[in-house]
């Protein structure tokens, strides 16, 4: 028999009233009715109630024992009194009288207790992360984290790919993030450096002549935490294959996603079949290439209504002239809503930066109106091709902003968001994904001016590869696309450009000399010269799914062992200083400037 436990916390029902039994976990609880002490004694697995009498020799130890120290309990499975049972507990019909018990290790004054599920501060959850773990929701969090990995693993099998294991130890690439380095004792003054992602390796599998990878892949980058970004590292679920087209990809990741949110949520998925949203069309009708497609909202361009004669809304007519655009989102049947709710919508978009939102709400008593601030700038005639425009009818409101395209994609994607909200329209129990596709090969830099790759620099351009017209490259679009689910973006993907002298060609308009790709791309470059299979993937975040799955908003309640908002491990101390003799083995000197 095993020295500590016969049973674990959650076994024990009516079935084994009467047997001496053996338990340990931690002391979670006790209440003391006088001549009885109960306490909830908690393992991995759940809790028992047990109770010990007074006249008992080991009472007063118990009595005596703080919370969270570990204990043996032996005793006898009995029957709850009629009244006290815990239906909610799988063990609330039986208790254990406490026979004897052994303390294994005390706890000192608890610095946050786990009883209860309460918010503490972030600073005193993460430096004392291995009690916030066992708190019950987070312990719940990081089982269901396991579960779906595993779940993952075995679908991918089942879909026909195998798991290989890239290297951590590598070189720069150009992923969008700033590289974490690692000196190289062996090779002094050079570094590695931790991959971003394993795009180059998992291309060079396919090259190799393997027709389907998969890896839940770590990836490292140096970037700020968000709600929905761990900083430093995250997980994904990395795929390539060879001989694909981008419909081949999506079939796969639908089916895998399908079956995965249907496992481990009870919420409705919108639709079997993913949306396809070109990434012009979901700038343009969301504001935003991660839209909520829960949210019914949409955006409508309205620029050409403000080169009408009879609209006199002089401010966002001189500024069309000048190049700005004019967007809106219309707010079925709001007109019974007060005063106060549109102008906290102008006063909340003046907080984020932008110069508010003119509003109005379409009326009609005897000819069509406008209801607002702005409303008498506009003409009968005006309002009606708006509604036309808009698909708005009477008693519907329309919030508008003026201003460079991207500023007004801003804007009106978060009021978006936050009108959806406010108004009710977002529903909590349903996922809805959908595809972006069609992104533009390239973009301008904002800061240089210069143009740049806009999503993977190794992804394929669309159309007849023979006739591209390079002399125009912001509008060649490539076969890259998002999956965004709620409003979150879970991956991004590519079909793979295998075509040296394509590439060559592609990373010139970016900036890169021939000799520039040979040298960072080495490996890659190289490769796809001695025959290389059409071939392309995607990446899910890991970390993002699992945070969908357990309706959290923050990355932070579905991690082990995360880092704080300066990517500071509290609890292990890290980054840490290192001593001068280390430093001195890898031929490094710190040069620390002051503040």
């Amino acid at each position: 028999m095993n020295k500590y436990r016969t049973h674990n916390c959650s076994e024990l029902t009516e079935n084994e009233i009467g047997k001496e039994v053996k338990l340990s976990g931690w002391l979670h609880r006790k209440r003391d009715h006088g001549n009885l002490l109960f306490i909830d004694l908690r393992d991995h697995y759940g809790l028992t109630q047990c109770v010990i009498e007074n006249k008992n020799n080991y009472f007063s130890i118990i009595e005596n024992l703080k919370p969270e120290s570990v204990i043996t309990v032996s005793g006898k499975v009995i029957k709850r009194e009629k009244g006290t049972e815990n239906l909610e507990l799988k063990t609330g019909k039986i208790e254990i009288s406490i026979i004897s018990i052994e303390v294994l290790s005390e706890s000192r004054d608890l610095p946050m207790p786990v009883f209860g599920e309460q918010n503490y501060p972030e600073d005193i959850r993460l430096k004392y992360r291995f009690l916030d773990l066992r708190r019950n929701e987070m312990h719940k969090n990081i089982i269901l984290r396991s579960n779906i990995i595993s779940f993952i693993r075995s679908e991918m099998i089942k879909l026909g790919f195998l798991e290989y294991q890239t290297p951590i130890l590598t070189s720069s690439s150009p992923e969008g993030a700033r590289d974490f380095l690692v000196p190289s004792r062996l090779n002094p003054g050079k570094f590695y450096a931790l991959p971003q992602a394993p795009q180059q390796f998992k291309q060079l599998i396919m090259v190799s002549g393997f027709d389907k990878y998969f890896q839940i892949a770590p990836c490292f980058r140096d970037e700020d935490a968000r709600a929905d970004r761990s900083p430093g590292e995250f997980y994904q679920l990395d795929l390539e294959m060879s001989f694909v087209e981008q419909e081949d990809v999506f079939k796969v990741v639908e089916k895998l996603l399908l079956n995965l949110f249907k496992k481990f949520s009870k919420k409705k998925i919108a639709n079997d079949r993913f949306p396809r949203i070109t990434f012009h069309n979901s700038m343009l009708k969301y504001g935003t290439d991660k839209p909520d497609l829960r949210n019914p909202l949409i955006i409508n361009d309205i620029t050409n209504i403000f080169e009408r004669d009879d609209v006199t809304f002089d401010i966002f007519k001189k500024s069309v002239k000048k190049g700005s655009v004019v967007r809106c989102i219309v707010t079925k049947n709001t007109k019974d809503k007060p005063r106060s709710f549109f102008d906290n919508i102008d006063k909340w978009a003046k907080e984020q930066g932008a110069s508010g939102l003119a509003y109005f709400t379409i009326e009609q008593v005897g000819k069509i109106s406008a209801k607002g601030p702005v409303g008498k700038f506009f003409s009968e005639e005006s309002l009606k091709e708006i509604m036309k425009i808009c698909n708005a009818k009477i008693g519907d409101s329309i919030f508008f902003s003026c201003g460079s395209k991207n500023n007004v994609e801003k804007i009106l994607s978060i009021a978006r968001n936050k009108l959806g909200t406010d108004l009710g329209l977002i529903n909590d129990k349903e996922f809805s994904f959908c595809w972006i596709i069609d992104y533009p090969m390239f973009e301008t830099d904002e800061l240089s001016g210069k143009i740049k790759f806009s999503h993977n620099p190794f992804s394929m351009p669309q159309g007849d590869v023979k006739k591209l017209n390079f002399s125009n490259p912001l509008e060649i679009k490539a076969y890259q696309y998002d999956i965004v689910c709620n409003g979150v973006e879970l991956s991004s993907g590519a079909i793979r450009n295998h075509i040296p002298e394509l590439m060559y060609k592609l990373f010139e308009i970016a900036g890169y000399s021939k000799n520039q790709v040979d040298e960072k791309f080495s490996g890659m470059i190289n490769a796809l010269s001695y025959g290389a299979p059409p071939h392309g993937g995607i990446a899910p975040g890991i970390d993002r799914i699992i945070m969908l799955l357990a309706n959290e908003k923050n990355i932070r309640e579905v991690t082990l062992f995360p880092m704080n908002q300066n990517a500071q491990d509290l609890m292990m101390g890290a980054p840490s200083e290192i001593e001068i003799s280390q430093l001195k083995e890898l031929q490094i000197k710190l040069d620390k400037k002051k503040n």
